[in-house]
């Protein structure tokens, strides 16, 4: 006779399967550790977690502003109200907002750092999203530390109104200050980068670095699709089209990001100590 433990052993998960081509991805160390296909290379999804994890010396990281969360403004509601919306992101993600900011070290560099979560209704910018990254940009500049920003957003969060728009003005006078403060600042856009956020404060980085096959454009391909009824948005919005015509500065796979950002951050160090007054 076949016991209950014989039966619940039987039972196994699903195969992970890259989105892309098909490969049996479960188990594989550059899937767990780096989100990436073995076989085609393709850069899957990471949480905000894994990303801080990914960049960040181990237990460096000092998080900010955790308890900013949003309200509803409008008393929003389509097919579910905006309040449902946000709670049941926040059930998802285990996150309060779309974006985590805090302090760290890469390397033993200090840097300020901000993380946009496509996973939190899909990384979009609203009141309390811009209210945080401002704040990260004046907290490296009172700092006098490089800031580095993480991002992956659809766009503004429409459910704000215009207070989601005026972030993307909020956010671009910040990166405007730290650029006046002479503080480095450094976008790495992920995929998809698009919208408001695109269109602010992440193309106002010193140094721009995409991960490779990145959908980023302010308009997304669906939208100019249905204006145009052309695919070149196929062709045109990714990191690899924008750094040949200049736009960003390298297109840089998941596994080489940290050691790359760290030798940036060495770079920058090594000029401020030249710079210094004796």
């Amino acid at each position: 006779m076949t016991t209950m433990t014989e039966q619940v052993s039987d039972v196994t998960d699903p195969p992970i399967v890259c989105s892309r081509c098909g490969a049996d991805i479960g188990g594989d160390e550059s899937w767990t550790t780096f989100r990436v296909c073995p076989a085609c290379q393709h850069h899957g999804q990471m949480t905000a977690t894994e990303r801080m994890e990914l960049l960040l010396d181990e237990a460096s990281f000092e998080e900010t502003n955790q308890r900013m969360v949003s309200v509803d403004p409008l008393g929003f509601s389509d097919l579910q109200p905006y309040r449902e919306r946000v709670q049941a992101a926040r059930a998802k993600t285990g996150m309060t907002e779309a974006a985590i900011t805090g302090r760290g070290t890469i390397q033993g560099h200090e840097i300020v750092i901000a993380v946009v979560d496509f996973g939190f209704l899909g990384g979009s910018m609203g009141s309390v999203v811009g209210e945080k990254i401002a704040l990260a940009f004046e907290q490296a500049i009172e700092r006098k530390v490089p800031i580095v920003t993480v991002v992956a957003s659809g766009g503004a969060r429409m459910q704000e109104g215009m207070l989601s728009l005026v972030q993307m003005a909020k956010t671009a006078a910040a990166a405007q200050r730290a650029h006046d403060a002479h503080v480095p600042y450094i976008s790495i856009l992920t995929h998809p980068t698009t919208g408001g956020i695109y269109a602010s404060f992440a193309t106002q980085g010193d140094i721009i670095v995409a991960e490779p096959e990145a959908l980023i454009g302010f308009a997304g391909p669906r939208v100019i699709k249905g204006v145009t009824n052309s695919e070149n948005e196929l062709r045109t919005h990714n990191a690899e089209f924008l750094l040949e015509r200049g736009f960003i500065d390298a297109v840089v796979e998941r596994d080489k990001l940290r050691n790359t950002l760290a030798t940036i951050l060495r770079l920058i160090s090594a000029r401020d100590t030249r710079l210094a007054p004796a």
